[in-house]
């Protein structure tokens, strides 16, 4: 579908980003990435670089021109200190990205949208899973009260150009669960769960603190698997008909480090919980079968090979490598 199409993935030098460039190029796509505070993490032939403030109007509508597909990576995002104490800070700024975003693609006639949506958006569902039709059953958790209104209305946007106007733009929305792999953030004010545990193995943090109990349980799905799926929803859907993307089985923080200890060898790690660091939903489950009878997507990467890969690309890329970025020089304008 995407071979030798013209792509557009906004924020491709975040963790989506640029794991969607990277696959998309792969697979023969010549693609468009715009950078904002981010540098690049990769190059490749048919990857351009453009540098865009997406709550700029015109900068939307300069990226997009051209374009028959919008991968809408692009997001201010951040960790559970953040948002506990800036409910306000993904608000909106991704507000202005999404709808002018969407409003610019549509008036480049665009082919396909996507959005990325999150499980953070639902009500609280206890220990189950919940499906796709009770994102409007309540308002969010707490914590997620803000964000998650934020990424409704960035859905009631996507139905509203793909379903409530003439001429329609085709839009998808996927609804992951929680992502980790390569490319993450791992700075310790802005990243999830994962990663920061990744880091502080590795570091080999004494002590090695836990933000909450540890209790806490997620549906994890390696990017690459994220990848797969989206690039399924990208081609078989046609219409705004949300899905949930996620591994189908849930696991505790607790559980997560001790499985990284091991593939670490971090044997003698002095663990501490801290109960009075903010940690967000006590339990999140998503209901995966959606995405198993119409993308005929599962998971194939169990936690622990996902977290074994993380692990050693982190220790190559910031580690051995001391992560520098790729310089200015390959990162271009478009005219």
């Amino acid at each position: 579908m995407f071979k030798g199409s013209k792509v557009l993935v906004t924020g491709a030098g975040g963790f989506l980003g640029t794991n969607m460039a990277k696959r998309l190029v792969e697979e023969g796509s010549c693609v468009r990435g715009t950078l904002h505070t981010r540098g690049p993490q990769f190059e490749h032939q048919d990857l351009e670089y453009v540098k865009a403030d997406l709550t700029n109007m015109e900068e939307c509508r300069r990226v997009v021109e051209g374009m028959d597909y919008v991968f809408m990576c692009a997001a201010n995002t951040s960790g559970a200190a953040v948002m506990a104490a800036q409910p306000l800070a993904h608000v909106t700024p991704n507000v202005v990205m999404n709808a002018q975003m969407l409003e610019a693609s549509y008036q480049a006639k665009v082919k396909k949208f996507l959005f990325i949506s999150s499980s953070a958006a639902y009500p609280p569902s206890g220990d189950r899973s919940i499906s796709e039709e009770e994102m409007f059953a309540g308002d969010p958790y707490e914590a997620y009260f803000s964000v998650g209104w934020m990424k409704r209305y960035g859905e009631v946007l996507c139905r509203i150009y793909s379903e409530k106007i003439k001429d329609p733009m085709s839009t998808v929305v996927v609804r992951p669960s929680n992502v980790y792999g390569p490319y993450d953030k791992f700075d310790f004010e802005r990243s999830h769960v994962t990663a920061a545990l990744i880091r502080k193995v590795i570091e080999r943090h004494d002590p090695l603190e836990v933000w909450g109990t540890g209790e806490d349980v997620r549906d994890l799905i390696f990017v690459d698997d994220f990848i797969d799926a989206v690039m399924l929803a990208m081609a078989k859907l046609d219409r705004f008909d949300p899905v949930n993307i996620g591994y189908g089985k849930g696991c505790r923080v607790r559980d997560v480090l001790t499985t990284l200890l091991e593939i670490d060898k971090f044997d003698n790690a002095n663990v501490v919980v801290n109960p009075t660091k903010p940690s967000m939903i006590p339990i999140r489950l998503v209901d995966v079968g959606k995405a198993q009878a119409i993308l005929e997507f599962k998971a194939m990467t169990n936690l622990r090979d996902g977290l074994k890969h993380t692990l050693k690309w982190y220790r190559q890329s910031y580690v051995e490598a001391k992560h520098s970025p790729i310089p200015e020089s390959i990162v271009g304008q478009v005219a």
